[in-house]
């Protein structure tokens, strides 16, 4: 499967007045392509382009705003994949922009769960707007409930305002470190593996050594305790990943020696010292740079 993305951070400062989204693109029309991800790209948004169909989970795990898609990139599947995504992914805003069609067709696209339909050729702006409008619906349809906060012993985790709170008092995060408090507290005391939290906090597979789930739950876990000194929140599950759940001090176990999101050791002595403090310098390098 051939893809190309482009993140935040390569781009072009965004227009005035447009919001960056995150956006995925099913297309393999070369030309389109060209011209619609330069647009985005001096937009800001983060855009990912693939050239086939990928699995429902690979999409859920992108965290998308919304995704383009061209059913004739698709061949024969191209209806049920459809009808698959908006039905799995209900929050997601799906736009349908493809060769000419019968009004039968967009009818059922629409019917399957489509929220537009764009016919080709067509010109970037329009596309780039009725994207804008799709997602600025869903956020309107979706307000109410982002806007209940979740509450945890003195934590309170607001994802209108991207912020956590104690006592009133807003914890510092970056945005990654919010991202992954709210996943946490939104799994309501459920264990999450580490491939789980990675996928859905940044937005594709974990590499194999991979510290970064470990850095960021140790860093998000010193702000917590900092803030809030007489409770615990993320509770580790050796060879698994993260809980997140309210307790005292007194009730929670310390932190036991070899959590991996325990407080830094020296690391031994030898080439596997060597090799360790290799990926412990750049998973910390990893943290500094993304915020």
């Amino acid at each position: 499967m051939a893809e190309h993305s482009t993140g935040l951070a390569e781009q072009a400062a965004p227009a005035s007045g447009s919001t960056q989204l995150r956006v995925a693109i099913i297309d393999a029309d070369s030309g389109f392509l060209q011209v619609f991800t330069k647009r985005l790209d001096r937009l800001g948004w983060e855009h990912r382009v693939l050239q086939s169909a990928v699995p429902i989970d690979t999409v859920v795990a992108m965290r998308l705003g919304a995704i383009v898609i061209d059913l004739a990139t698709l061949t024969g599947q191209g209806w049920e994949y459809l009808e698959r995504l908006c039905a799995t992914v209900p929050g997601l805003g799906v736009v349908v922009c493809t060769g000419q069609s019968t009004v039968a067709q967009r009818v059922r696209g629409l019917r399957l769960g489509a929220d537009d339909w764009v016919t080709k050729p067509c010109h970037p702006e329009e596309l780039i707007a009725r994207i804008e409008a799709v997602v600025r619906r869903r956020r309107r349809t979706e307000a109410p409930a982002a806007s209940t906060p979740l509450s945890a012993g003195e934590v309170e985790v607001r994802a209108d305002q991207y912020q956590a709170f104690v006592d009133g008092r807003s914890i510092d995060l970056t945005r990654r470190e919010f991202e992954l408090i709210h996943l946490l507290a939104e799994a309501e005391g459920r264990v999450l593996e580490r491939e789980e939290i990675y996928q859905r906090v940044w937005g594709y597979a974990m590499a194999r050594g991979d510290r970064s789930v470990d850095v960021f739950v140790r860093k998000l876990r010193q702000k917590l305790e900092k803030a809030s000194p007489e409770w615990r929140y993320i509770h580790t599950h050796f060879g698994v990943g993260y809980r997140f759940a309210a307790q005292t001090s007194a009730e929670a176990p310390p932190v036991a020696p070899g959590d991996p999101a325990g407080p830094a050791l020296p690391p031994p002595a030898g080439p596997a010292g060597a090799i360790e403090a290799t990926r412990a310098s750049a998973a910390a390098r990893a943290d500094a740079l993304v915020t």
